[in-house]
C-alpha cells in the first residue's frame, strides 16, 4: 500500500493529465472539483491526518499543501488557455428549424432571361460587350452625325480618359447599339443575335427615367430581308410576353440608323385601347423602336448592302416590366424594397 506522500504523488499526475484532456471551461471546472473539492481525494487525505504518526503529519501536510497549490495555478493557466480557443456553438437538435426566406432573382433578372430565351427560340444568339465605349462604336458607326442632339456632353457620359488615336472620345454606351457594329465586324453574314446589357445616360432621375438602365436589342442579317420580316418577328415576340390577344401598332419614325424606321405600341393593358390616364387617354402605350438596317450601317462594317439586308430593334427592359405588370415608377427596381420586389 502507498504511503501518503506517494499516494499524493500519483494523484498530482493524475490530475495533470486529466486537466491536460480538458478543452471547455466546463471540464476544467469540473477537474477542480473533482480534486480539490470537498468530497475529493486531497480533502481525505487532509481528514487523515490525525490518525497518521505525529513524526508523518508534517511531511503529509506539506505534501499536500504542495499538490494543492501545483493543481490550482496548473487550472488557472488551462481556464485561460481553453478561453483563448473558440468554442463550438451549443446545438439542440431537438428544437424546431428556424425558417429561412427563399430568395429568387430580380424581376429585371428574370424578365431579362425571359425575352431573351424567348428570342434564342427563333434563332437568335447573345453577344454581349463593353459597358464603356468610344465614340466611333455608339455613334459614327451607327450613322449618327456629329451634329445630332445625342451626342451632346448633356446627353451621353463621356470620360476624362486619354483618347485612342482612333475612334473618338471614351464614354459610357448610351444604348447596346454598339455591340450589334463589333459584331457585325467579327462575323460574317448571315447572322442573328440579340444584345443584353446595361446602358447610361445622364437623364433626370424621376417616374420614367433613370440614368442606369437595361436594354435588349436585336439584330438580323440575311440576303432580301424585308419589313414583314421585321413585323412578323415582332408581333410573335408581343403575343409571347404580353399574350396572346394583345394588339400592336406599327408608327413610322425616324432612327438614323435604321431606314424605314418605326416606333411600336401596344394597346394599354389597362383600359384595353379605351383610352386612360395610364396611357395619356391614347390607349397604346410605345415599347420599342425598330427598322430595317441603313446602308450605311453595313458600309461602316464591311458588308455590302447590295447582297444584304436586315433588321434591328431595340427595348428597355424596365419599361416592358411597367408595361407588362402595371408598375408605375421606374425607380422601385432599383431602391430594393422587398415589399415591392416580392410582387413580382
Amino acid at each position: 500500500m502507498a504511503s501518503p506522500p506517494d499516494e499524493l504523488q500519483q494523484l498530482q499526475e493524475e490530475a495533470e493529465r486529466t486537466l491536460a484532456r480538458a478543452n471547455t471551461a466546463g471540464e476544467v471546472e469540473m477537474v477542480r472539483i473533482k480534486y480539490l473539492g470537498r468530497k475529493g481525494p486531497l480533502a481525505a487525505i487532509l481528514k487523515s491526518l490525525s490518525a497518521l504518526d505525529p513524526a508523518l503529519r508534517p511531511q503529509v501536510g506539506q505534501a499536500a499543501n504542495t499538490f494543492k497549490t501545483a493543481l490550482e495555478t496548473a487550472i488557472t493557466k488551462r481556464q485561460a488557455a481553453v478561453r483563448t480557443v473558440p468554442q463550438a456553438p451549443m446545438i439542440d437538435l431537438t428544437l424546431p428549424g428556424t425558417p429561412q426566406p427563399v430568395g429568387r432573382a430580380h424581376p429585371i433578372t428574370r424578365v431579362l432571361a425571359e425575352l431573351t430565351q424567348l428570342f434564342m427560340h427563333l434563332g437568335f444568339r447573345v453577344v454581349e460587350g463593353p459597358e464603356v465605349e468610344q465614340e466611333y462604336y455608339n455613334f459614327d458607326a451607327l450613322n449618327i452625325p456629329s451634329h445630332h442632339p445625342s451626342r451632346d456632353n448633356f446627353e451621353t457620359f463621356y470620360l476624362d480618359l486619354p483618347p485612342p488615336r482612333r475612334h473618338g472620345r471614351w464614354l459610357l454606351r448610351s444604348h447596346t447599339s454598339p455591340v450589334q457594329i463589333r459584331a457585325m465586324q467579327h462575323y460574317p453574314p448571315p447572322l442573328a443575335i440579340i444584345v443584353p446589357g446595361q446602358v447610361f445616360r445622364p437623364d433626370a432621375v424621376d417616374a420614367s427615367h433613370a440614368c442606369v438602365f437595361h436594354q435588349l436589342e436585336g439584330l438580323l442579317v440575311d440576303r432580301a430581308v424585308t419589313f414583314a420580316d421585321l413585323k412578323g418577328t415582332l408581333e410573335l415576340f408581343i403575343r409571347e410576353f404580353f399574350g396572346p390577344t394583345t394588339r400592336s401598332r406599327f408608327r413610322p419614325h425616324y432612327f438614323p440608323f435604321t431606314e424605314p424606321s418605326a416606333e411600336v405600341d401596344v394597346a394599354c393593358h389597362r383600359c384595353h385601347g379605351k383610352g386612360c390616364s395610364v396611357c395619356g387617354r391614347k390607349g397604346w402605350l410605345e415599347i420599342l423602336g425598330c427598322g430595317l438596317v441603313h446602308p450605311n450601317v453595313f458600309r461602316a462594317v464591311g458588308y455590302d448592302p447590295r447582297r444584304w439586308s436586315g433588321f434591328a430593334f431595340g427595348l428597355g427592359i424596365e419599361r416592358m416590366i411597367m408595361l407588362k405588370y402595371g408598375v408605375d415608377d421606374i425607380r422601385s427596381f432599383f431602391e430594393n424594397d422587398r415589399r415591392f420586389l416580392e410582387q413580382l
